[in-house]
């Protein structure tokens, strides 16, 4: 999610605390060919121990931080509790705080356990709950430090870098985000003595959370990079599944597409190259018309019909160009857009489901969803206005349920 919008600071936080080298039929993310808990794709479905396999579930970026804190641990319990009452399967969460608040990563290569112990609880805790966790390794954004961060770290040790997109160039800065994968991957977990890259609990690795390169809007830069990064996440883990972490804007790759991005946006990613990179097995986009067309410029009718293109246009990419799954990876409805009501909430939750289905039922590649945010009861400072508590909201946790059974049916 963009920055200025959806991040919470870890202020508030304190406050609240006091290898894969050909494409293939099958993307990798197995060990053997019997099924061993670990999902995989197969053509445009993700398949877990031979039958097919679709998400339901949310995203909830501040387990690792709140598990690392004794006084908010039980939250992390509550949360997973509660989505897997509904039938929720998969959760998407960070995996990096640089340099912040409670940061993860101190410095380059330098760890904080205590942190480090948190995102085993939250591993360990999601496996008990039959929650599957997609890891998003690093932001694009400044909020948990960044990209921002690691082109600060360079600077700091002499590096002549002009801005933050140096991040994707930067030699020294590509081997700072390397050894942090490699560490988060290798990591064995102090709860369930398995590592990271053995835990079938782990979904999917994600590359970073909604990467942008403004200053190449070529795409080059970042095709080089997601490149040399997936094939890097590879060599130490074939067992999991890789995606990007994109949004969804289309580039220079197919110009005749660029039609479909909001507000004629290009911001270095290529929906259509960076996918068809071998070790990405599946593809995402982010829907957040509000953001990308505020109600100012265009209606709200107008607003759900691009939803409806956008969904459509990248599902039938998936179908028949990428030959991928596609996952939504983050969408929801802020009440604090003029006119919010929950039944808009509803029905837009309902919009994004029945895509969702539609293309599931009859054999499409968009394979599920993931609403932003879930919290649980009492984290009402974490709410960024996109928030959605189950037990408070009883009518949208139905529509969630019924999603879960829906697509359950399926398998």
């Amino acid at each position: 999610m963009m920055a200025n919008r959806r991040f919470i600071s870890f202020i508030v936080l304190s406050l609240l605390t006091l290898t894969t080298n050909i494409h293939r039929e099958i993307h990798h993310a197995r060990a053997d060919a019997g099924g061993n808990g670990f999902v995989q794709t197969m053509g445009t479905k993700f398949v877990l121990n031979g039958k097919p396999f679709y998400l339901n579930g949310f995203n909830a970026y501040w387990l690792m931080m709140f598990a690392s804190e004794p006084s908010t641990t039980s939250k992390v319990t509550d949360v997973f509790r509660e989505a897997s009452k509904y039938g929720m399967n998969v959760a998407r969460i960070w995996a990096f705080n640089d340099g912040d608040y409670m940061p993860l990563q101190n410095s380059p290569g330098s760890y904080n356990e205590d942190v480090f112990k948190g995102l085993d609880f939250v591993v360990a805790e999601a496996n008990k709950y039959g929650i599957h966790l997609i890891l998003s390794l690093v932001n694009n954004f400044k909020d948990y430090g960044g990209k921002d961060k690691y082109v600060q770290w360079a600077k700091q040790r002499g590096r002549n870098l002009r801005n933050q997109d140096d991040f994707f160039t930067d030699p020294v800065i590509k081997e700072y985000y390397k050894n942090h994968v490699k560490a988060v991957l290798t990591r064995i977990n102090t709860v369930t003595g398995v590592a990271y890259k053995d835990d079938p609990t782990i979904f999917a690795w994600e590359l970073m959370n909604e990467p942008r390169c403004i200053t190449d809007p070529s795409g080059a830069h970042l095709q080089s990079w997601i490149k040399e990064m997936a094939a890097h996440v590879k060599s130490i883990d074939n067992h999991h599944l890789l995606e990007i972490g994109l949004e969804g804007f289309y580039g220079e790759s197919t110009p005749e597409k660029k039609q479909y991005n909001p507000n004629n946006y290009l911001i270095g990613t290529d929906f259509i190259s960076n996918n068809k990179i071998v070790e990405v097995d599946f593809a995402t986009i982010h829907v957040y018309p509000e953001q990308w067309l505020p109600s100012t410029n265009m209606s709200e009718e107008a607003q759900l019909a691009f939803v409806d293109r956008w969904i459509e246009a990248h599902s039938l990419d998936c179908n028949s160009v990428l030959k991928k799954p596609l996952v939504i990876g983050e969408f929801g409805k802020s009440f604090k857009l003029p006119g919010y009501n929950l039944e808009k909430r509803n029905d837009y939750f309902q919009r994004i489901y029945n895509a969702i289905y539609s293309s599931a039922r009859s054999g499409g590649s968009c394979a599920g969803g993931l609403f932003w945010q879930l919290l649980s009861l009492g984290m009402d400072n974490m709410g960024d206005g996109y928030q959605v508590v189950l037990e408070q909201s009883p009518s949208t946790a139905s529509i969630i349920a019924q999603q879960s059974r829906l697509l359950s049916s399926l398998t």
